[in-house]
């Protein structure tokens, strides 16, 4: 029997660098410095260096990079922030955390993220109450489409905090995710496709004054030790984990790379099918997308015979979100527009295996494996 094949696998890639990373974390124990040190502010210049940001503040996580953004851009509590629904809950988490309320409109078909008509839509809707910021949400790796977004918030005097948690590295028309918005939200959720080996997360912005204030929001408050100039919070990347990322991101292009040449060749063993495959890659408008996930859409009738199918041929696959966040019991008090798309593709889509993990042979194996259990004749066959 063939070994499983994991939908993602952090263990390959911590293999993959394990002596650089050993390196990192005794430099990090001999060193005797824990939170906010030296490889902090290693990685925050590091990492401004990729998105081409002036400024990027790590926190503890991607939930509270999100939260402490919309605090600094001036969301108050009970401000509508208009979102998606078709994300991972953190994003609405992180909106109410920050006590606003989501506003949830529908996706692009295409892309999976924010359509621009839905929400042109929602601002008519809201009647008078204060829109505090728009949250797009660079899904799957792929940039939602910003320009349009941009002019629709900025016509409404709405700041647009990208929540960029599974697009490190992705290009929306010549501008990488994260330097786009008035603040971006990263995670390092071991998964992403630049993961610590556990929670982590950054702010980038352009906005000095936004990047003050999640300075000052992630330690109580602070500008002088033991002083609380605003209400803060604990949310402090600590030196293990960012000397872990500065091991991996000199090696995210790779990494990326790998997950782009996955995904190539799963279009190519796939066209022509009845497999709706997924947007990105160069010359989607300029758009180079990251393949955080590898997500087709098959019929929702089938889909869960295909994933038994796949499993039995030792294939995991994974959705990613079976259940859109306006019908969770969390939020479905929460007000939205029409999110029928969201509805419906949240029955078809089916993620699949990818990362540096995955083989070219494997590429085929999956692929035969979904076409037969779709009834389609697997290549070779």
């Amino acid at each position: 029997m063939q070994k499983q094949l994991l939908v993602s696998d952090v263990g390959f890639v911590v293999r993959s660098f394990r002596p650089e990373i050993d390196a990192a974390i005794h430099r990090v124990l001999d060193g005797g410095w824990f939170i906010l040190g030296p490889e902090v502010e290693a990685f925050e210049a590091d990492f401004r260096g990729l998105t081409g940001s002036a400024h990027g503040i790590s926190v503890a996580s991607g939930t509270d990079a999100l939260e402490l953004a919309l605090r600094a851009v001036g969301v108050l509590p009970r401000d509508l922030v208009i979102t998606v629904s078709h994300t991972a809950t953190a994003t609405a988490a992180a909106i109410e955390r920050a006590g606003a309320v989501p506003w949830f409109v529908d996706v692009d078909p295409d892309r999976y993220t924010m359509n621009a008509d839905a929400l042109e839509e929602s601002f008519s809707a809201v009647q008078g109450r204060r829109v505090g910021a728009v949250v797009p949400v660079h899904l799957y790796g792929v940039p939602a489409d910003m320009d349009p977004i941009l002019r629709i918030a900025s016509s409404y005097d709405a700041p647009v905090v990208e929540d960029a948690a599974q697009a490190h590295g992705a290009v929306y028309r010549g501008k990488t995710v994260g330097s786009i918005g008035s603040a971006a939200a990263f995670s390092f959720y071991p998964t992403k496709n630049l993961g610590a080996l556990g929670d982590a997360g950054i702010v980038t912005t352009e906005d000095t004054e936004v990047a003050e204030a999640v300075t000052l929001f992630r330690q109580y408050g602070w500008r002088s030790r033991f002083v609380s100039e605003t209400p803060g919070t604990n949310s402090r990347m600590d030196e293990l984990q960012a000397a872990i990322l500065r091991v991996l991101l000199p090696h995210l292009d790779e990494l990326n790379e790998a997950r782009r040449t996955v995904a190539s060749l799963y279009g190519e063993a796939l066209s022509g099918s009845t497999v709706n495959l997924p947007f990105g890659g160069v010359g989607h408008e300029g758009t180079t997308a990251v393949f955080h996930q590898y997500v087709v859409r098959v019929p929702a009738s089938e889909r869960d015979a295909v994933r038994q199918k796949m499993a039995d041929d030792g294939i995991q696959t994974s959705i990613h979100y079976p259940t859109p966040v306006h019908l969770q019991p969390a939020f479905v008090d929460a007000p939205s527009g029409n999110l029928e798309t969201t509805e419906r593709i949240s029955r078809e889509i089916l993620s699949l295996p990818i990362g540096m993990h995955v083989t070219d042979d494997d590429v085929e194996r999956v692929s035969n494996s979904l076409l037969a259990a779709l009834a389609g004749r697997p290549r070779g066959g």
